[in-house]
Parts: C-alpha cells; sequence; structure tokens
C-alpha cells in the first residue's frame, strides 16, 4: 500500500501497511477550492467517510490558492514567537489552523504523535528541515515497521552465512527463529532515554516552501523543524493534523533529549484566548 491510500482517520502506526514513502509524483488536481471557507467544508465531506485517503486530503489542501482576504483574521502574529491559531476543529476526526512565523521565527524539531500532518504555505516561504529519530527514541510506527521486517524466514537462515547473527538479531518473538533478546538490547531497553550525545540529530533533507506548496510528514518519515529564513518579512502556514493531538514531542538539537510538551492556540476562530504559560513550555527556537 502506497502513502496516499492510508486511512487519515487512523493514527499512522494503526495503518494496515506500513510502507509509507512520501508521494514524490505530482498529483492531479480536479477540484477547485474557491476559498478557505470551501476548503473546510470539502475537509468535513471528506473526513466523513470510514477511510479517508493521504492522496485525497493532499488533492484538497493543493486546490486551495492562497488569498490573503480568506485567512487574515485567524493571522495573528507575536513578536517573539510563532502562533498556532485554529480555524476548524473538524468534528474530532481532524483540525485545520493557520500558523503565524514572525522574520526569523523557528519551531523546535518536533514529532507528530503518530498522526498525519499536512501543510499548505499561505503567505512568504518557509524551510523545512528533516531528521532522523535519534538512536534512544522509539515512536511506535517505528517500532511497528522493525517488528514486521525483523521476521527472518528459515529459508533465509538456512541459505545466509550469517546465520548466528541475523538468529541472533531477529527481535520478533511470533519469529520461529527468536532466540531471545540480545544483550545489547536489554542494556538500551533498561537505559531507557538517559544517555545522549551531541550527535544524535541527524539532519536528512531540507525543502524551500514557497506559497500554496504543499508538504506531507508522519512519525514514519521522521522529525522536522519548520524555519522562516526571511529577517524582513513574515510567513504564514496552513496545518492540518489528522486525528488531531493535544501533546507531542520536542527535541534538543544538541542532544536529542525528548520533552514532552502541551500545544496551544494562540487564537481560536479568529479570537485571541487567554493562554497560560505551562511549566513545559520550552523555547521554540534551537541553534
Amino acid at each position: 500500500m502506497e502513502v496516499e491510500s492510508a486511512n487519515c482517520k487512523v493514527r499512522v502506526s494503526q495503518c494496515d501497511d506500513l510502507d509509507m514513502l512520501a508521494v514524490e509524483r505530482p498529483l492531479k488536481i480536479d477540484i477547485e477550492i474557491n476559498g478557505l471557507e470551501m476548503l473546510v467544508q470539502e475537509l468535513h465531506n471528506v473526513f466523513s467517510r470510514d477511510h479517508v485517503n493521504v492522496q485525497d486530503v493532499q488533492k484538497l489542501m493543493a486546490a486551495y490558492k492562497s488569498e490573503p482576504k480568506d485567512w487574515k483574521k485567524y493571522a495573528k502574529f507575536d513578536r517573539f514567537r510563532y502562533t498556532r491559531n485554529l480555524v476548524d476543529a473538524g468534528n474530532g476526526a481532524f483540525n485545520i489552523m493557520v500558523l503565524c512565523w514572525g522574520p526569523g521565527h523557528a519551531s523546535a524539531i518536533h514529532d507528530h504523535a503518530d498522526s498525519h500532518c499536512f501543510m499548505k504555505i499561505l503567505s512568504g516561504s518557509l524551510e523545512e528541515v528533516r531528521y532522523e529519530w535519534p538512536n534512544n527514541v522509539e515512536p511506535e510506527v517505528l517500532k511497528k515497521l522493525k517488528t514486521k521486517n525483523s521476521c527472518c524466514s528459515a529459508n533465509e537462515i538456512a541459505t545466509d552465512d550469517r546465520t548466528s547473527d541475523l538468529i541472533y538479531n531477529c527481535q520478533n518473538d511470533t519469529c520461529p527463529n527468536f532466540r531471545g533478546k540480545s544483550d545489547s538490547m536489554e542494556h538500551s531497553e533498561q537505559d531507557g532515554d538517559q544517555d545522549y550525545d551531541a550527535n544524535k540529530m541527524e539532519e536528512i533533507g531540507r525543502t524551500a516552501l514557497e506559497v500554496n506548496d504543499v508538504c506531507y510528514i508522519n512519525d514514519a518519515l521522521g522529525l522536522h523543524r519548520m524555519e522562516n529564513p526571511s529577517y524582513v518579512d513574515g510567513a504564514v502556514s496552513l496545518h492540518l493534523y489528522c486525528p488531531p493531538f493535544d501533546s507531542c514531542r520536542m527535541f534538543d538539537a544538541r542532544t536529542g533529549k525528548p520533552t514532552d510538551i502541551k500545544v496551544t492556540f494562540w487564537s481560536m476562530y479568529g479570537k485571541k484566548v487567554k493562554r497560560v504559560i505551562e511549566a513545559n513550555d520550552i523555547v521554540d527556537s534551537q541553534e
């Protein structure tokens, strides 16, 4: 199953097949979306189904052409950090929001809480920087992928010169060749995320995003951070998360150490909300 048939109604790790690759080929846009309000309505229609394809959502996001008159009431900037402004709660199946980035603003490196994330540039430009997961932090989707891919068949064992290694490294306890966990595996699990080093966060790619560009990410594809490369102009982006989440993990750029944080909104439905600074809030921009 390719990524476009993945079901956005469930967490990424709950998808039937996890051979999740980015949608590389150009999408054929066969629908015209006139205005942000129409986009939201079409999203409600799509998410009323039991199965929602990644490709269907990406097509809708791409079909809408940014018009400032549609989203300016949601575009609320802050001098010191980027803001998250809720546009629609999606009846709990998804949520869509406008993020506003002042000059030089950036997010921390973060995951997406096992959800699907779509982003469209409405104004200005942003750069997406993607990272590998730190070796000592493993999300549910990668655990499932590892389990799926780690079972070695008896035929493979019989014909491979590295027999002992294959048996020893098979960590799927349902596999007939499972011989228990290695000492290194047990040591890693006991240590948890106590040990960090300065080389944890490995950058795997950068993408410049301009107005009306759309991108997609999930935890199987890695971690990322977003940054406004301009120190003069602001930027505005439209984000859709499905299923919605109220917390995620951010990662120290130097050590890879994760911190659980609660996600908050600067405004909801165009109106400013009171925001309480919580103990687990961290600085969004990291060197």
